[in-house]
């Protein structure tokens, strides 16, 4: 079985041949995978029946009959049902016990079988590479392939024989291993195609958090206490409660200034839109505008980035002194991008670019921008970009390193097999000739036709349905077969990689009927070389598998290729989608908010004078609305946030003594984990906001203490039921000025109601009401 050892590389499926641009993106994977399954069981099994069929003339009797029978498909069995299995751990003890059992059935049937059982090492060859580790791996398959060698030479093999059997031996062993990772490398992307894409949301997530808390979250809650504090004021000083509501409109005015910055940093800017309205811009200024954009394909930072320079510098434009003519060029080549606006204006002394202001930004991404008159007398803003080949922080995970780690090495080893291919054949010419002339014909068309198969074929980038294509199909076959001609019983060629790139070139139909017409005459010419049946079929054989190898790798890479690409499209327009959402809910839900929240804030301070009836209502409404935009800022934050329980008894306890309440209060010192630790602070703060609702609140108490089953939390204050009220829903917050007799608001309120879910998520329980004895209880438990 050694001479279809050494001829050629890697898998193929069955009919569909190239995936098509109308197959769905979600059922490439499973294809791929079905085409990896069906490769190996026909290369592997090829392989062992030809074995088998080498082997069995030459068995004594039926015991050794049986024993190369279940020798055989006991290695055929461990290499298809473990090793070739996606899903398998490679890393297991039962993939280490295995190996053992395979290296024991390749080696010990050697003693009884001789050289016929000599190759069946090759299953270990490959099996070692997917063990062990990198460091032993390779030392191991030396090992394998030496081994081979030296069983050739003991039993008497030529030294052509046993040069063919270690060429065999390296060339099997990688492809089994190709053959068994590219298949778990497409599972595995299959399995984490939307990771990295998740990851990417997850990062930007934690960002938002932080911009929200940062900008908007304190903001808020001190607007809600400093309601909360001119409702006790009303009474007690006009001239105080005025002096808050005047800080909360300078708040609010400043928090909706910092909405918009946010908003505006992060909604992403298209490129082609502001060249479009810039140059309507420009054209309505009587200035002659000539626009270029060659951006290529950008990731969204660097876009939104150069989008905003654009406007920038078509404002400095504006500027400028007797402009007639301006230039916009961008172009994206060697891993950076340009901007460049140039005018003939002539700057109004020292201008003062817009880009000064993105500066920051720019700097960030690695880039360096540039305002100033030239040599030329025009004046020219440049902006220039690194464009690496992925700019957002989730592509450098891990996870996609180690993919893009191993797809290099598949990619690496490709040529190694496709080069022993022709290595083999070569060795194989010279066992049935040695004429100078005819060795250099056939190692000369086969050194072509694997430059030929590197330079073009295997390239993932290269277009499978082009004339171009077609054409080195075309000089493929006369390299494989124009030898034929002078060299006739001595022609030796690698048909299989004709075979194994027409499968992928050609569609489907006539890349299978190219098929069935090259393994037809590669066996008529096998039969008028003279060659008897049994070695023409051998031939044949490893000629058909060669052939789907190739054809195999070469789709497998392209398609481990493509899903890599579209997980990072995947990555960045999850990425670019949740960007957008943030700017939008953060605009549109916080917006309207807080310029409400200032307007009436404005005018409670103006009728607190001469109503105060008319400035409670207000002041009530001011509160809803800042509770109303704190539930939005969680939503659009989605609780990704950590808070620190420390801080948040720290205020609560600053708070309720300046609003004359007083506190006693108990912490646990012990850690807990972040989860519990940041529902229990948010939990505090709303307990705390909902004690400042009750203007008869005289005492707080505030205790965390160990449970059996976890942590509980309680505040438990008196600020109800005292005169006669009675509890009412409908007013957000209550008020220490006068109003109609009735109810007061004694509920919770919408902030802590939510938080019964966050708890729910961590099994915990939220509870809240009057107890006998007229105090509000709020209790908080979570399981730790």
């Amino acid at each position: 079985m050694t001479p279809a050892a050494a001829l050629e590389p890697s898998p193929a499926r069955s009919a569909t041949a190239e995936p098509r641009g109308t197959t769905a993106a979600d059922r490439r994977p499973r294809l791929a995978t079905y085409l990896a399954s069906a490769i190996i069981v026909v290369v592997v099994a090829g392989f062992s029946v030809i074995g088998l069929v080498s082997l069995l003339p030459t068995s004594v009797g039926v015991l050794g009959a049986a024993y190369a029978l279940f020798g055989i498909a006991a290695l055929l069995t461990i290499q298809l049902l473990w090793f070739s299995r996606p899903t398998v751990r490679l890393d297991s003890v039962t993939s280490r016990v295995l190996l053992a059992v395979m290296v024991v059935l390749a080696y010990v049937p050697i003693l009884t079988f001789g050289l016929n059982w000599a190759d069946m090492p090759d299953f270990v060859g490959g099996a070692v590479l997917l063990v062990l580790p990198s460091r032993y791996a390779w030392t191991a398959l030396a090992g394998v392939v030496v081994s081979i060698g030296w069983i050739y030479h003991v039993f008497g093999a030529s030294p052509l024989i046993t040069i063919y059997g270690a060429f065999g031996a390296l060339f099997y062993s990688l492809l089994f291993y190709l053959l068994a990772r590219l298949a778990r490398m497409v599972h595995r992307l299959h399995e984490a195609r939307t990771e990295l894409a998740q990851r990417a949301v997850a990062e930007q997530r934690l960002a938002f958090a932080r911009d929200l808390n940062d900008l908007l979250g304190l903001s808020l809650s001190a607007i809600a206490l400093k309601g909360e504090l001119v409702h006790r004021l009303m009474r007690k000083s006009v001239e105080q409660a005025k002096a808050e509501l005047a800080d909360i409109t300078a708040t609010a005015q400043r928090t909706l200034s910092d909405v918009r910055a946010v908003s505006h940093g992060y909604r992403e800017l298209s490129l082609e839109k502001e060249s479009r309205t810039a140059e309507t811009l420009l054209s309505a200024s009587e200035i002659a505008v000539r626009v270029h954009l060659d951006q290529g394909d950008l990731p969204v930072q660097a876009r939104t980035l150069l989008a905003k320079a654009l406007r920038e510098g078509v404002t400095d434009v504006l500027r400028l002194d007797d402009v007639e003519h301006c230039e916009i060029d961008v172009r994206h080549r060697d891993g950076r991008v340009t901007l460049e606006i140039v005018s003939d204006g002539v700057p109004p002394g020292d201008p003062d670019s817009g880009l000064t202001t993105l500066s920051g930004e720019i700097s960030a991404l690695g880039g360096t921008a540039t305002a100033k008159s030239g040599a030329d007398g025009r004046f020219r803003l440049r902006v220039e970009l690194p464009v690496p080949e992925r700019l957002d922080t989730a592509a450098s995970s891990d996870a996609e390193q180690r993919s893009d780690t191993e797809s290099k090495r598949i990619r690496g080893l490709l040529p190694v097999v496709m080069g022993l291919m022709g290595s083999g054949a070569t060795v194989h010419l010279l066992q049935v000739t040695t004429r100078a002339w005819e060795v250099a014909l056939v190692v000369g068309s086969i050194a072509a036709l694997l430059a030929l198969q590197f330079s073009y074929f295997n390239r993932p980038s290269t277009p499978l349905r082009s004339a171009q294509s077609y054409g080195m199909l075309f000089v493929q076959v006369c390299l494989i077969y124009l030898p034929l001609l002078p060299l006739g019983p001595h022609w030796v060629s690698v048909p299989g990689l004709l075979i194994g790139s027409a499968l992928l070139v050609l569609p489907p139909v006539a890349g299978w009927a190219f098929f069935a017409l090259n393994i037809a005459a590669y066996a008529a010419i096998q039969h008028a070389s003279g060659a008897d049946t049994t070695t023409a079929l051998f031939y044949t054989a490893a000629t058909v598998m060669t052939g789907l190898a190739v054809f195999g790798l070469l789709w497998l890479v392209r398609l481990v290729t493509e899903l890599d690409n579209t997980r990072r499209r995947l990555a960045e327009m999850a990425l670019a989608e949740e960007r957008l959402r943030f700017a939008r809910d953060l605009h549109d839900l916080l917006g309207m908010s807080l310029s409400a929240i200032a307007l009436k804030s404005e005018l409670t301070a103006r009728v607190l004078p001469l109503d105060r009836d008319r400035a409670a209502e207000e002041l009530t409404e001011v509160l809803g609305l800042t509770r109303q935009a704190l539930s939005d800022v969680r939503s659009v934050a989605s609780g990704y946030r950590e808070l620190s329980l420390d801080s948040e008894s720290r205020t609560a306890k600053s708070v309720l003594a300046a609003a004359d309440v007083r506190v006693r209060m108990e912490m646990l010192a012990d850690d807990l984990p972040t989860s519990v630790r940041t529902v229990l602070a948010v939990v505090l703060r709303e307990g705390v906001t909902n004690v400042l609702r009750h203007s008869r609140v005289e005492t707080c108490e505030i205790a965390m203490r160990r449970t059996d089953g976890g942590v509980v939390l309680e505040i438990v204050n008196d600020g109800v039921e005292r005169n006669g009220d009675r509890p009412r829903s409908g007013r957000p917050a209550d008020a220490d000025v006068p109003e109609p007799p009735g109810p007061r608001d004694t509920s919770p309120g919408s902030g802590i109601g939510n938080l019964s879910h966050r708890l729910a998520d961590l099994g915990g329980e939220l509870t809240a009401g009057v107890e006998p004895d007229g105090r509000f209880r709020l209790r908080a438990a979570v399981p730790v």
